[in-house]
């Protein structure tokens, strides 16, 4: 009675306190006094106490079942309970208590009553005279019909009711982010309802609930989900075989929105306390909400990778755990390939800094099972012409069946490396193993797409071995490295330095092409320069293997032509200084070139046999054991055509004396002799000391004509110094008649005498003596 006061559905007269009560009781006995034995008075027979006090709007709800066809007396009964435990407080409209208040006998069936009163409360909700609010069932004054209908008329998308279901689930059921699977891995994961997915679907693994609103679209069978699982990365939770969630979401929406449409409308204070039930009441089903959903889970069926699990747990995120235990193990089913792990990349350079043995993967090696993988797919992406970069290879090993951390992924390529299985290349050339970047290049983002990471083909042990032995044969071995990157770089080093010197020595024959050594000499400058330009360390290799007979015969040949260059003392060249052989056979040379100048002049049988010795000698492809043979054979030659030239000499010396003698008889008819004697003495001296030290037969051959002209100049001298008016040409006979054959018969003589006479005329003009000498 209080309650229906407080709530103001009361008129003043009714009483309160125990008067009121006395009054109800005595009034209820008296209408059931005369009933049989056994009779029980049920609680609705009180309702008939305080009718005539009730608000309108309250006897208008039961005149309207009252008169309703629909509805029996006892469904009328029903309502009268309801109403007067509306507002009593302890007490819940479910079955159970208005079956028991509603007991008229002592000898009813409780199974019977509730049975009719569940028949009854269906009958009053259709009528929208009561609502179900979870098991409770409540009584609607007109206002609460009104508002009753309003909300159930509201529309909600079904989509709405999904994303609900994803809210609760994934913000209050299960709410970890991330799957702790060990503790090196953690996975996120997408999170589907249905079809519709919440925030990003980039994650390899993810949870989909499959609920009862799915069933009404696509028809759910546990084939259908096994299928579905074995397509999808996901861990399938079918909770469609019940559907009460679906209901309460649905009335939840529908009272939010009514809520959210009147919450800014003035309304009356009784308007104003039915916003506040349904606030309430809003809040309770989304309680009773997530209890149901709750317990779907629980008891929901499991689909990973095909099959159904059969998880022995009941707690529901426990179970949800074991399903994606199970779907990590199944799809990321190498993720234990990597046994040891790197925790940050200072670790990455121990593995730099590491003595790693080459091209070998032992049986104990660590992460075994992980560096074979990722070797064999950069082998066969090589083989299909794939181009990898370290963005894709982290992408690859980061996804299903691995799902390995990057930086195990980045250890696992600098192992390859360093073993010389891969090739790292950035900005075409291939990184050094010695590089002090190859870190950056693998772990930098600025480098992922632009590193590319090739396999490295096993350089045959044949070729490796034909290096060594070269670089033992041509360089005396020393510490020679095993690495094949290092051996390269090796070889460059001590090949650059070998062209340096060979360079120097293609010099020399620029100065002097006859020069022996040359074809190997630039055989050596071919295969030195070429192994510089190659980077490829199996292209590197090869070359040296397949032109190791090249090499070997530049080995063979090469240190007597150093030695031919230059000085060599215990093995040690000397490029600053010549060698004796050369100096020696530079000397040949020379002798041999002044040969050629004077070869015309040379008929001696001595000289040509020298000259035949000393060029047999030079013309050697491999002189040097001859070249000792060549200091002998030019001192013989210099004796004799010293011998050769004193022979010309003497007769030129006695020319010129005899051109000094005709110049001093002229000049002793002239009055000024003592004048020019001794300038003339002196002039054909000069010319005596020249021709005594000539070394060329053309020189001495010369000294005639000079000696001719030098009398010629004097005479003309002699002439101008007496100042007459007639000045004498002086003519020298023998050049009048120098080009002159050999006089054989008196043609001969006759063809003289008119090419003297015709020159004569040609010098001969007027007032001119010529004067012959």
């Amino acid at each position: 009675f209080n309650g229906i006061r407080s709530h103001g559905l009361s008129g003043r007269s009714l009483s309160k306190g125990e008067r009121s009560l006395l009054g109800a009781y005595k009034q209820v006995a008296v209408e059931y006094m005369d009933k049989n034995i056994g009779t029980l008075v049920p609680f609705s027979a009180f309702y008939s106490t305080i009718e005539t006090f009730l608000d309108p709007s309250i006897r208008t709800v039961i005149g309207y079942a009252e008169n309703n066809e629909k509805l029996n007396s006892y469904d009328v009964k029903v309502l009268k309970l309801l109403f007067l435990i509306k507002y009593a407080r302890g007490i819940k409209g479910n079955i159970e208590n208005l079956s028991t208040l509603l007991i008229d006998n002592i000898e009813a069936s409780k199974k019977e009553v509730k049975e009719q009163v569940q028949e009854s409360l269906s009958k009053l909700i259709r009528e929208t005279l009561v609502e179900k609010n979870g098991d409770e069932f409540v009584f609607l004054t007109i206002q609460e019909q009104d508002v009753n209908k309003e909300i159930k008329n509201m529309t909600i998308d079904s989509g709405e009711i999904t994303q609900r279901i994803g809210e609760i689930v994934f913000e209050h059921i299960y709410e970890n982010s991330k799957f702790v699977y060990s503790k090196i891995y953690s996975f996120s994961f997408n999170k589907l309802i249905d079809a519709k997915v919440r925030g990003s679907k980039k994650n390899p693994i993810g949870i989909r609930i499959i609920t009862a609103n799915y069933n009404l679209v696509e028809g759910v069978s546990k084939n259908y989900l096994k299928e579905l699982s074995d397509r999808e990365n996901n861990v399938i939770i079918d909770i469609s075989n019940q559907d009460n969630y679906i209901e309460e979401i649905e009335n939840i929406l529908k009272i939010e929105g009514y809520l959210r449409l009147k919450g800014t409308l003035i309304s009356t204070i009784h308007m104003e306390d039915i916003k506040t039930k349904k606030t309430k009441e809003r809040e309770l089903r989304l309680k009773r909400a997530k209890f149901l959903i709750e317990e779907a889970l629980r008891w929901s069926e499991i689909y990973v990778s095909g099959s159904l699990l059969n998880i022995k747990v009941k707690g529901l995120v426990s179970r949800i755990n074991e399903g994606l235990r199970t779907l990590i193990d199944s799809r990321f089913n190498k993720i234990n390939y990597i046994t040891e792990f790197i925790d940050n990349s200072m670790e990455l350079y121990n593995i730099v800094e590491a003595d790693t043995r080459q091209r070998i993967i032992e049986d104990n090696e660590v992460n075994k099972l992980a560096l074979e993988e990722v070797n064999n797919y950069i082998l066969t992406s090589n083989m299909r012409s794939i181009k990898l970069t370290v963005k894709s290879i982290l992408a690859r090993f980061t996804s299903p069946p691995y799902g390995w951390k990057e930086l195990d992924i980045q250890g696992i390529l600098l192992k390859l490396f360093k073993k010389q299985y891969i090739s790292i290349i950035y900005a075409n050339e291939v990184v050094s193993s010695n590089s002090n970047d190859i870190v950056d290049y693998l772990v930098k983002g600025e480098y992922e797409e632009k590193v590319i990471v090739i396999s490295r083909e096993k350089v045959p042990s044949k070729y490796i071995d034909a290096a060594r032995e070269l670089i033992k044969e041509l360089f005396g071995g020393g510490s020679i490295p095993n690495d094949e990157e290092l051996l390269m770089k090796y070889f460059k080093e001590l090949g650059k330095e070998e062209l340096n010197k060979i360079k120097d020595m293609t010099f020399n024959y620029s100065i002097n092409k006859g020069y022996p050594g040359k074809e190997i000499v630039f055989l050596g400058e071919k295969l030195f320069q070429s192994i510089l330009n190659i980077d490829d360390i199996q292209e590197f290799f090869k070359y040296v293997y397949d032109l190791e007979e090249e090499f070997l015969e530049y080995i063979d040949y090469v240190d007597n032509i150093k030695g031919f260059f230059y000085r060599k003392e215990n093995n040690t060249v000397d490029l600053n200084e010549k060698g004796e052989q050369r100096i020696i056979f530079d000397a040949a040379t020379d002798i041999l070139n002044s040969f050629e100048e004077n070869k015309e002049f040379i008929y001696d049988s001595e000289i040509e046999g020298l000259v035949e010795e000393l060029y047999g000698i030079l013309r050697m492809k491999d002189p040097y054991n001859r070249i000792p043979q060549l200091p002998p054979l030019i001192e013989k030659y210099n004796n004799r055509v010293l011998d050769l030239l004193n022979k010309d000499i003497t007769p030129a010396i006695e020319f010129i004396k005899a051109c000094k003698d005709e110049v001093i008889e002229n000049l002793k008819g002239y009055d000024f002799y003592n004048e020019f004697e001794g300038k003339i003495n002196e002039d054909f001296e000069n010319l005596t000391k020249k021709t005594l030290c000539s070394k060329s037969f053309p020189v001495i051959l010369s000294m005639y004509k000079l000696g001719e002209k030098l009398k010629l100049r004097w005479l003309n001298e002699f002439t101008l110094e007496t100042g007459r008016g007639n000045i004498a040409k002086v003519l020298s006979v023998r050049k009048l008649v120098k080009d002159e054959k050999t006089i054989k018969n008196y043609e001969d003589i006759e063809l003289l005498l008119d090419n003297l006479r015709k020159r004569l005329n040609e010098e001969l003009k007027e007032d001119t003596t010529i004067r012959l000498v």
